[in-house]
């Protein structure tokens, strides 16, 4: 999902450092748990205890409630739906899918909305509108997290992308810690990292590929790919993997201490849900290391090329397959977890 943090200071280089260093340092025990907990998340990823229609009897008009609201936001600003798609995506991939990247910090801890890498998020004031016009509707009864899941799907279907039916249930979580932000995947995992982060959840190399996708839309600061660009080894060298004839395009636009200056996604089509990102990272013109890296493994590069050369494009009904997947990993169903009244606090 697009790396896009509203940190403004000099320090946001390092932080961005931090981070990947935190990931990298985490990789190994990571792949150490890969079969374990593949094995965990692969009947979470099932989603056992979700189902279509859940709330049928006890908040049958949720869905349009969302839909409604959703329709008189993205309209107006439809650069929402890629940060609500990544607000879903962040909150699946750390600690399952309970919403606890909603909770905010209090004196006694640091949520998760806080980590470095969720500073970029934005839109919770359109979570919070549909979670008041649910709750006037069908008081305690519809998760944050399940709040969420239907938001990230109609913001991207009101920018002509595609729909998908989401089966609900879920629960909310009670715990949130910023740190644990630091297990997101990085921008600047090579292909192998990124593989072992997405086993972790029960999803496939093939869910890797697809929802990396979601970059068809969206921006980033010129920050997320300064190193890229001016001193990719430490040398003052440039990636080797970006199309050297982009390279001076980009670096019109992105000086070495820019944290200012953002850059699209997909150029041209950045607010259109489409294969074009694809056909961007097959001309090695992905913004970051990790769009690259899909280029260094057969199966990944095999998608890439499929979708960039391909008129008859499987994406948009690929993306539907790997959210509805990506949106089952880790989830609190049953008695676990709450129904959170307000999504910013738990109970």
């Amino acid at each position: 999902m697009p790396i896009k943090s509203r940190l403004s200071s000099p320090s946001q280089s390092s932080l961005i450092f931090l981070w990947n260093m935190a990931y990298i340092k985490n990789l190994s025990s990571l792949i150490f748990q890969v079969l374990l907990l593949a094995f965990i998340f692969t009947k979470n990823v099932n989603g056992d205890g979700l189902k279509l229609g859940f709330y049928e009897k006890t908040c049958p008009g949720v869905e349009a409630i969302v839909q409604k609201i959703i329709a008189e936001k993205i309209p107006l600003a439809p650069s929402l739906a890629a940060p609500l798609l990544r607000m879903h995506f962040h909150d699946c991939f750390v600690r399952g899918c309970d919403s606890s990247v909603l909770i905010d910090s209090t004196k006694n801890n640091q949520a998760e909305k806080d980590g470095f890498p969720n500073l970029s998020l934005r839109g919770y004031q359109v979570i919070d509108a549909v979670k008041t016009a649910v709750e006037a509707a069908c008081p305690g009864v519809v998760s944050c997290a399940d709040i969420l899941a239907l938001v990230a799907r109609d913001a991207i279907y009101q920018i002509k992308g595609p729909y998908w039916h989401v089966p609900l249930g879920r629960r909310d979580g009670r715990v949130s810690i910023a740190a644990e932000s630091l297990t997101l995947p990085s921008p600047f995992a090579n292909i192998a990292q990124l593989k072992a982060n997405f086993a972790s959840k029960g999803l496939s190399v093939k869910d890797l590929v697809v929802l990396s996708g979601g970059h068809t839309i969206g921006t980033s600061h010129c920050s997320s790919i300064a190193i890229r660009l001016y001193n990719f080894t430490g040398k003052g060298d440039t990636d080797p993997s970006l199309d050297p004839q982009y390279v001076p395009h980009l670096k019109s636009i992105c000086k070495p201490t820019d944290t200012t200056t953002l850059l699209e996604m997909d150029p041209g089509s950045f607010r259109t849900f489409d294969k074009n990102y694809y056909t961007n990272v097959y001309k090695r013109r992905g913004l970051f290391v990790s769009d690259a890296a899909l280029l260094t493994d057969y199966e990944t590069s095999a998608y890439v090329k499929l979708q960039a050369q391909s008129p008859k494009s499987t994406f948009l009904k690929d993306f539907q397959e790997s959210m509805v997947k990506m949106g089952q990993i880790g989830v609190l169903t049953g008695n676990a977890g709450e129904i959170r009244r307000r999504c910013s606090k738990i109970n």
